[in-house]
């Protein structure tokens, strides 16, 4: 039986021969339950003290009859009765290890941007998601994502499990799940601003108290371009030499660009590639028009930037 994980053997340790009194004899072996531990139990009698040996060593201060045995080996005993008359040693008890649960939880971690074209103090949106994939269910879960240099937060929305806060000085996001079961996920928006041109790259990991079995998945890297480009929502080409085109700062700084301009049905009213700050307007009326910009970065890749500018006469 058990009694808060110590298993009991009693009756186990017999002694084949005595010198002052006798006891049975016999031999035995068990097996100590992971993490746990056995009771060992002479079997002697008249003794009234006892010394306890681990592969023929004394074990200190094992003087009762009774002993906690919690690491394997061979275990023997020898009593005494009143008189300090010893026994011979015991027959060996063989002591095994039992097998080590190993928990685990595969945990892991995506790490998403909102998928649009970003320019200085634009703000936009990050998404962890994080799962538990193992067979187990993951306690104490942790997720760390450190804000690069060039970015403000924004707003730290409300986790849909856990809580999660920021710390300003190391400009870490820690967001902890108390728990998460086999198949269960979690999500934690945040809202962020970059306050400078370049690229944005930060990496959010996860962990969690039990062994995982997968480590490659419990870091997720998002990389995002940042432009310096200002599109204006309006101009006035009235002949005043006052914003009579259609300018967009820093465009020079990316010469590979297209621009295309669309009424309200649609229809492309212009098409230039690339465009050079130049358009005026000329031949259309005031009113709202759609443009979609095309620009290609330093990295080869293409960011497009759509939204609406207005013809003011």
């Amino acid at each position: 039986m058990f009694n808060r994980k110590t298993g009991f053997v009693s009756g186990m340790l017999l002694l084949s021969a005595t010198a002052c009194f006798a006891q049975s004899s016999g031999q035995a072996t068990a097996v100590i339950p992971a993490g746990s531990s056995l009771k060992l139990r002479a079997a002697s009698v008249n003794a009234v003290s006892y010394q306890w040996l681990k592969n023929g060593v004394i074990i200190p201060d094992a003087t009762n009859i009774e002993y906690a045995a919690f690491d394997p080996g061979i275990y023997t005993v020898i009593s005494y009765n009143t008189n300090g008359c010893a026994s011979d040693i015991s027959d060996p008890l063989l002591l095994t290890g039992g097998t080590v649960l190993v928990l685990s939880a595969d945990v892991m971690i995506t790490k998403s941007s909102e998928n649009k074209s970003i320019t200085v103090n634009d703000a936009f949106e990050y998404l962890l998601q994080v799962k538990n994939n193992g067979v187990g269910s993951a306690s104490n879960v942790k997720v760390q994502d450190i804000l690069p240099e060039n970015m403000v937060l924004e707003q730290l929305l409300h986790p849909s499990v856990g809580y999660a806060d920021y710390t300003l000085g190391s400009r870490t996001v820690l967001w902890q799940i108390p728990k998460l079961e086999n198949g269960e996920s979690a999500n934690l928006r945040i809202r962020v601003k970059p306050s400078k041109p370049g690229m944005l790259e930060n990496t959010a990991t996860v962990s969690a108290t039990e062994s995982d079995p997968d480590l490659s998945n419990n870091t997720s890297t998002n990389r995002k371009s940042v432009t310096d480009l200002i599109i204006p929502n309006v101009f006035t080409p009235n002949g005043d030499g006052k914003n009579d085109t259609f300018t967009i700062p820093q465009l020079e700084r990316y010469p590979e660009n297209e621009l295309s301009i669309f009424n309200r049905w649609g229809s492309a009213v212009l098409e230039k590639k690339p465009y050079k700050n130049d358009w005026d307007g000329s031949q259309l009326s005031e009113g709202t028009y759609f443009y979609l910009l095309k620009v290609k970065m330093a990295n080869n890749t293409w960011e497009v930037y759509k939204g609406f500018v207005t013809i003011i006469r």
